[in-house]
């Protein structure tokens, strides 16, 4: 298992090189949220009160539908050229190459999330009446919940012939307990009308599990015909 992060970074700096060469998933999942921005804008008019009762759940929303964009080319690119063929059959620990991807795309995400966000305060003019640096653990909880499923979900489903499909009809139910959380605790943080402490709980709580079983059966999933 020492070889785990060696094999960890090599594959997440692979991954990293290629994206910042085709900017693929960053263009896509960039105009895809801005699009949903520019949708909700045209929808609602609300006020400030209303943008700030709303806000959590049109920003999860938005991220989660553009951040599937991003996970269904986890997978893609290792299929050309049997590369992901070539892993199956190395000696290389599994979990190496399920890490690296999870990385990848909390990166490409989080960096999406970093773009859309003053978007998000602008056109809503939102702004927190709770402890706002609560926002930084529950956006960094609640991505990886989005991106460790994610990515093992787009696992299973890359030899589907309708991949593009089968990842949201697997990820959605799974991840709706912690899409709840995060919009609880962004609306709690945005209005403070509450605490955030018990979302922010559930979703490490979250991501503990869901990771550690992603870990146990990635192996059986990588190796499935």
């Amino acid at each position: 298992m020492s070889s785990l992060p060696t094999i960890t970074k090599a594959t997440l700096a692979k991954d990293l090189r290629l994206e910042w060469r085709s900017k693929d998933v960053i263009n896509a999942m960039l105009f895809f949220a801005l699009l949903v921005v520019v949708i909700f804008s045209f929808s609602f008019n609300p006020t400030a009160e209303e943008s700030r009762q709303i806000a959590g759940g049109l920003v999860w929303v938005a991220f989660l539908f553009a951040s599937v964009v991003a996970l269904n080319q986890t997978w893609a690119r290792e299929l050309r050229n049997q590369v992901l063929d070539a892993f199956r059959v190395s000696p290389a620990p599994a979990n190496a190459l399920f890490l690296a991807k999870a990385i990848g795309n909390f990166l490409f995400v989080s960096a999406l999330e970093a773009l859309m966000t003053p978007l998000f305060i602008v056109f809503y003019a939102l702004r927190a009446l709770g402890p706002g640096w609560q926002l930084v653990p529950v956006g960094l909880l609640g991505t990886w919940a989005l991106v460790v499923n994610g990515t093992f979900f787009a696992a299973m489903s890359i030899r589907t012939r309708s991949r593009e499909i089968m990842l949201p009809l697997l990820l959605f139910p799974i991840t709706i307990p912690a899409l709840l959380a995060m919009v609880q605790a962004t609306s709690a943080i945005l209005t403070g009308e509450a605490s955030a402490k018990f979302w922010i709980v559930l979703l490490a709580v979250y991501n503990l599990v869901f990771t550690t079983v992603s870990l146990l059966l990635f192996e059986s999933v990588l190796h499935a015909e």
